[in-house]
């Protein structure tokens, strides 16, 4: 189904996920891809392709290319603009801040007015979700943007080469939820709509989390059943974790769910379960972080959901083991030995 209305999109982060889904849109919606390197953006406007982040894949000769933010924002304004923020987590308050300050002197009708964020974690130091971070800095806006998360179960190589992916739209803002899904939804990419913002959120943040430990365990040679029993006790933990704080049961049975912990967690593309993988063969943690040249976010994720979980008195021994493993108080041996000698309970 192709989009029926035009919308103008500007998406603001270069790296893999936002190049991707950037690939994916061109061709059905005026799009423009900004990032803050320079000399990159003109490599990617000379060569045509994102070789730091999707080496080999081609970008679309219709998507548009800037280290201009102020441009970017233009793109993205007015009634029939969308602003995807495809940020790392920890780079979400200062573009937020960005978006802020480009609307403070514009007239209604030139602000930017839809926004989605795409990042998946904690705020590190604060602990917040992202829907709690851009609350934050738009609240003492005059008409802030209508704001919402796009996530789901996707690999950013297979979406910019434009695969087919399923992807949840989360918003409160019903407006919002409609034009988005009328923007973004076309043949190859399918956009389901929830109003449970808090709930697709924690499962794209923890998800990360299970995916390091099951990354673990296939490390060690353990097997599919342990696979299996990590990605569905994990399921339950990531369950507990987001009904305490304020998600929707159901929503993590879905897309956002169990869905991207799935595919975070078995495919080989992941960066989560890559570091996972590696902690197992004995690589210490600091030289895979360097290794890897991409955020991996579960690692800065497991301490604030264990923070969370026993806030909320939400039992999360996979999380705890995984969050001990990464601070180096377990080895992968123990980590995984304690969670087999846990004691006897009903599911």
């Amino acid at each position: 189904m192709a989009s029926s209305t035009p919308c103008s999109i500007g998406v603001l982060g270069a790296g893999a996920w936002g190049t991707g889904i950037a690939c994916q849109i061109a061709p059905h919606q005026p799009v423009m891809l900004w990032g803050r390197d320079a000399a990159q953006m003109l490599r990617l406007q000379a060569e045509r392709v994102n070789a730091a982040y999707l080496p080999g894949i081609s970008l679309p000769p219709s998507l548009g290319l800037t280290a201009d933010l102020d441009a970017a924002l233009r793109h993205a304004a007015g009634p029939l603009g969308l602003l995807l923020l495809a940020v790392p987590t920890s780079g979400l308050r200062a573009t937020a801040q960005a978006v802020r300050i480009f609307n403070a002197d514009k007239p209604r009708g030139a602000r930017v007015q839809h926004v989605l964020w795409l990042c998946k974690g904690f705020e590190q130091g604060s602990g917040l979700l992202p829907h709690a971070v851009l609350d934050a800095v738009f609240a003492a806006m005059d008409a802030a943007p209508a704001t919402g998360a796009l996530s789901g179960p996707s690999f950013a190589q297979e979406v910019a080469r434009g695969l087919p992916v399923a992807l949840t739209l989360a918003s409160a803002d019903a407006a919002l939820r409609s034009f988005a899904v009328t923007a973004l939804h076309h043949g190859a990419m399918r956009i389901y709509a929830t109003p449970d913002v808090i709930g697709v959120e924690v499962g794209g943040a923890v998800k990360n989390v299970l995916a390091i430990a099951t990354g673990v365990s296939d490390g060690m040679g353990l097997g599919h059943n342990a696979r299996a029993a990590l990605i569905t006790r994990g399921l339950a933990e990531l369950s507990r974790l987001g009904v305490a704080l304020g998600g929707q049961a159901e929503t993590f049975m879905g897309l956002s769910g169990l869905g991207d912990l799935v595919l975070t967690a078995t495919g080989d593309l992941s960066r989560n379960r890559r570091v996972g993988l590696a902690l197992a063969q004995g690589d210490s943690l600091e030289r895979i972080v360097a290794t890897l040249g991409h955020v991996a976010e579960g690692v800065h994720t497991a301490q604030t959901a264990l923070q969370l979980a026993r806030a909320h008195r939400v039992s999360m021994p996979i999380t705890e083991a995984v969050s001990r493993l990464l601070d180096g108080k377990l080895t992968p041996r123990e980590a995984l030995s304690g969670l087999l000698q846990r004691q006897a309970r009903g599911e």
